[in-house]
């Protein structure tokens, strides 16, 4: 099983010099791969009818996955960037497929897209998009990026998007692998008709491996192969915060005991206030894994 992090961005406040201490120290430390959360527009909670449900507000920092999986593809040469998730939903699907193409391209072929439609739906209006539609449009977008990064002349008249005879040039040099995110079952059912794999969040390892459970028997339902079906962790409590180090190794074996195929150690919400905490953490995690 592949084991990396969860880069911590808020409580390192978009610093720089952060993201490469984390990027090096990954990539030094023996971890697979880093993994990123995605948000464009941080938004006030107070006041909002209906109300905002996620657990970031206007204070929360956050990089651009694909700003700072490009810079990090120039100072590694084999960890893996994992989006997780990207909200694709409000983002234009062929600047999306552009961007990920050239980091992938960048990288050597390191890059697993994650995709899933957010909850933000003041983003979405700022970004000039449909809220009430992202699980629709997600579906139609899967499909399209996979088309993009393999044919030179589409025609695509979709519902929400259309393209001409055109192409994007260059293109990857493998049909990157796309993970969907989230926690209802519309996202597992998605995940089981469109996806290579799924990322869980939000959940012990305990609650993660009864979905996982539930993600291969709509697997088994969609006619699809179980076997190279990727199901990525992010080893967190139910908070979306860090669990003790014991712990955190303990639910790691758990998951790869279950099958699953990828983990991502969270480390906020352990109080550290610098990259240098977070990384001592990641070491304990890993030491304690071996």
């Amino acid at each position: 099983m592949k084991i990396g992090a969860v880069y911590p961005q808020i409580e390192l406040g978009g610093a720089p010099e952060a993201l490469d201490a984390l990027g090096r120290a990954v990539e030094e430390m023996g971890l697979d791969h880093l993994t990123m959360y995605d948000h464009v527009v941080g938004a006030v909670h107070e006041g909002r009818d209906p109300p905002l449900l996620g657990p970031y507000t206007e204070n929360d920092p956050f990089h651009d996955p694909f700003v700072a999986f490009g810079y990090l593809a120039g100072i590694t040469r084999r960890i893996e960037f994992v989006t997780g998730i990207l909200i694709l939903p409000q983002r234009q699907t062929v600047l999306v497929a552009k961007q990920a193409t050239d980091v992938d391209l960048l990288s050597g072929g390191r890059l697993c897209l994650g995709v899933g439609i957010g909850w933000n739906y003041v983003e979405y209006n700022a970004l000039g998009q449909d809220f009430r539609s992202r699980g629709e449009r997600l579906s139609e977008q899967i499909p399209l990026l996979r088309r993009l990064w393999t044919e030179s002349d589409i025609l695509w008249k979709g519902r929400f998007d259309s393209i001409d005879h055109g192409n994007i040039i260059p293109r990857p040099k493998r049909s990157i692998p796309i993970f969907c995110g989230g926690a209802s079952n519309a996202a597992y059912k998605r995940a089981a008709h469109l996806a290579d794999g799924f990322i869980f969040a939000g959940k012990e390892v305990h609650d993660v491996i009864a979905d996982w459970q539930l993600m291969q028997n709509l697997l088994i339902e969609s006619g699809r192969s179980i076997d190279g079906f990727g199901g990525h962790c992010l080893i967190m409590n139910g908070q979306f915060e860090a669990l003790g180090a014991v712990e955190a190794a303990d639910s790691i074996r758990r998951w790869e005991d279950a099958g699953g195929t990828h983990a991502s150690v969270v480390t906020m919400g352990k109080g550290f206030a610098a990259a240098g905490q977070h990384i001592d953490y990641l070491h304990e995690v890993k030491h304690r894994t071996q």
